[in-house]
């Protein structure tokens, strides 16, 4: 007996195989657009069944403050590996810590540090007066006349050239070179 054919076999030569467009026979169904397409259209069910907390107010939640008052935040732990390393400055004796922020109190230190900053937790207070050191409260114009460590958009510490400053540290200038330094370097190199 003749083995009946592949039902295949009529479409071969054919681009879709009868099955309208080429995307109709993927597994993927109705695609209804790509991502999120559709999701205040044709997609809205899934938003209302699925999304609920997104939905309450409307599609909406929050809102963005103009003023972002929120100040960035350093650890004590943080604090005492700076000083560990020899970052901060000395002044009479004592590590001196100026941060445009707020100091919090997570984590331990055992170096006398005297930490400038717009404020700290009880906890920190408490913490930095136990291990000898004092805290002080520094207005935000005092900051910026002092320039103290600051945190980038990425959370990192920052002060002058992009690292925390070293211990006596003093700011680098890459002076241009002068009009007479300009002929003596000429001689020495003909």
């Amino acid at each position: 007996m003749a083995r009946p054919g592949k039902r295949n076999r009529k479409f071969l030569g054919t681009r879709n195989h009868g099955k309208g467009n080429a995307k109709n026979k993927r597994g993927k169904g109705g695609k209804g657009g790509w991502g999120r397409a559709g999701m205040h259209k044709h997609r809205f069910s899934y938003i209302t069944a699925h999304e609920r907390l997104w939905m309450e107010n409307g599609g909406h939640r929050g809102f963005h403050s103009l003023s972002d008052n929120t100040l960035p935040s350093l650890n004590l732990w943080q604090v005492q590996v700076m000083a560990n390393k020899g970052e901060l400055k000395s002044d009479g004796g004592k590590m001196v810590l100026e941060f445009a922020g707020k100091i919090l109190g997570s984590g331990s230190i055992s170096s006398p540090v005297i930490v400038r900053a717009m404020g700290a937790s009880e906890t920190a207070v408490e913490r930095i007066a136990a291990a000898g050191g004092k805290f002080e409260l520094i207005a935000p114009k005092e900051m910026k006349e002092t320039g103290g460590i600051k945190k980038d958009n990425r959370g990192r510490l920052q002060g002058e050239g992009g690292k925390a400053p070293a211990e006596g540290a003093k700011p680098s200038a890459k002076a241009a070179p002068s009009a007479k330094a300009a002929p003596a370097a000429k001689a020495k190199a003909a």
